[in-house]
């Protein structure tokens, strides 16, 4: 306790020790050691109280002091940020003021050339205007000189003269003109006709002639006469076997050591054909060891399809071709058409389109793909309805090929109309290829009985009054009577011929039929 407490604490215990111990001084004594009491508690308080303001103080200016500096670390790297990106700010827009000044200062001398050229073509144009002019004056001086001899010579105006000068002219020149438009014209069609044969003859004198491969059936030689019995073997199991897993037909007749394979569908006959000399060379002839000689044999030939596919496409340097429409391509090698191979005619019609083509002055890479694709209509299945072409044309469009191919495909046999002068030539080279000596081969006999056949199917119809078998056989055209066939009736006749024709002819390609009903009235005035 310090000393004013000490005194104040003597003075009390002094007092304490003057009073009489009555009753009244005791309460008086309590009085004065109770206000004693407070007030050293009072002071006490108020000491401790002003520590702790004193404490608190202190703690607050430190505090302060601590987020003062905080605050102004704070507005110093603010501006530091700030003062950076200002020049960064002032850098870029230097550097883009720099670009922007070599931009104009490049214009500006480019517009100083462009100037410049252009004074000079003016100025170049204005001395040939000034010539022209001179030449043109001078022109007219000679004229006015001319004009006022002759004139003076015939004693005639200027009206006169033009008149007289006008018709001499024309009497004289109206001759020599139609003689030069005479001349002319004949020696351009001439001209045509002898560059059209050069063309032809250099285009087809390229091409060598291939013989013809006979075909006229599939024929199985047999080691031994009793090999026939082990083919049809029991009961006729293995000869059954076969053809249900071939699909053609087998003809086993009196021939010696032969067998003939039956089909219309030439892959069909191949496969059967291959299979069948190997089960001959096996020996091992029952419906197990058939199975899988056909499979084996089917596997060999889809490979030679392929492998012909890309033979003609290498022979003939063809690039970008569908691997679809390639393998379509080999199936033509089992295709005939009167004795001549599909494949081999799809080639030499490749090669004869490209040929045109180049002495034309035309693409011959575009000739050649359609020369190549122009029958690949006939190595589709028959489950497709229509011209080889058109389906042709149809399966290539599928494929990624061209308009221009697609149309020369499709027109070859002027189903549709030629589109472009490469059809033209698609249509030119398949007709050489084809009427070429040596290159296909019918009898006159059965060519003839085939046409007669089908104009007998056409008259066979009531109604109809006239058939002819054009083109080759390729169209027949029927003539009915309109008083007996409606126009109904004519499309009836139509659809019923050509379900006839596909029953009970055997024919290469297709047959376009026509039926034809018109009336006719006549009168005679005297």
């Amino acid at each position: 306790m310090d000393s004013t407490y000490a005194a104040d604490y003597a003075l009390l215990i002094a007092a304490t020790d003057l009073v009489d111990w009555s009753s009244a001084a005791y309460i008086v004594v309590g009085l004065l050691l109770g206000v004693g009491l407070v007030r050293l508690l009072s002071k006490r308080v108020r000491k401790q109280g002003h520590e702790q303001a004193a404490q608190v103080l202190v703690v607050a200016k430190r505090e302060a002091a601590v987020v003062a500096k905080e605050l102004m670390q704070n507005a110093e790297n603010e501006i530091s940020a700030t003062r950076s990106e200002l020049t960064r700010e002032q850098d870029r827009h230097k550097i883009e003021t720099d670009v922007k000044q070599r931009e104009i200062k490049t214009h500006e001398e480019s517009l100083g050339s462009l100037d410049f050229e252009l004074q000079r073509k003016n100025e170049r144009l204005n001395r040939e205007a000034d010539a022209v002019k001179q030449a043109r004056e001078a022109l007219r001086e000679k004229s006015r000189g001319l004009r006022r001899k002759l004139e003076g010579l015939a004693q005639m105006d200027a009206e006169e003269i033009k008149t007289s000068l006008r018709e001499e002219v024309k009497i004289e020149c109206q001759d020599e003109l139609r003689a030069l438009r005479r001349g002319v014209l004949e020696r351009s069609e001439q001209d045509l006709q002898n560059e059209s044969r050069r063309i032809l003859i250099a285009a087809m004198q390229r091409i060598s002639t291939r013989p013809n491969n006979d075909l006229t059936a599939t024929i199985v030689q047999l080691p031994t006469e009793d090999m026939k019995g082990r083919i049809i073997g029991r009961e006729g199991r293995n000869i059954k076997s076969f053809e249900a897993a071939t699909g053609v037909t087998l003809l086993i007749d009196e021939s010696p050591q032969l067998v003939l394979i039956s089909s219309f569908d030439p892959v069909r006959r191949e496969v059967a054909r291959v299979a069948l000399e190997e089960l001959i060379a096996d020996g091992r002839i029952h419906p197990a060891n058939i199975e899988d000689f056909v499979n084996t044999a089917r596997d060999e030939i889809e490979r030679n399809v392929e492998q012909a596919g890309e033979d003609a496409v290498a022979q003939l340097s063809i690039n970008g071709m569908h691997p679809e429409v390639i393998k379509l391509v080999g199936r033509l090698k089992y295709r005939f058409s009167y004795n001549q191979n599909a494949l081999d005619h799809s080639v030499e019609v490749g090669f004869l389109s490209s040929m045109l083509a180049s002495e034309l002055g035309l693409d011959p890479a575009i000739a050649k793909r359609a020369g190549l694709l122009h029958d690949i209509g006939k190595g589709i299945d028959s489950d497709y309805e229509g011209s080889h072409a058109t389906i042709g044309a149809d399966f290539i469009k599928r494929h990624g090929e061209t308009p221009t191919v697609v149309n020369a495909v499709a027109a070859h046999h002027e189903e549709v109309p030629p589109e472009s002068v490469y059809a033209g030539l698609v249509i030119l080279a398949d007709t050489v290829s084809a009427v070429r000596p040596g290159a296909r081969a019918e009898s006159m006999s059965s060519y003839i009985q085939r046409l007669d056949r089908l104009e007998s199917l056409a008259a066979s119809i009531d109604g109809v009054k006239q058939a002819y078998a054009i083109q080759a056989g390729r169209e027949v055209r029927v003539v009915v009577n309109p008083k007996v066939v409606s126009d109904d009736r004519a499309g009836e006749i139509a659809k019923e011929l050509r379900q006839r024709i596909e029953d009970e002819l055997q024919y290469p390609s297709t047959i376009r039929i026509t039926v034809i009903r018109e009336s006719r009235y006549s009168e005679t005035a005297t």
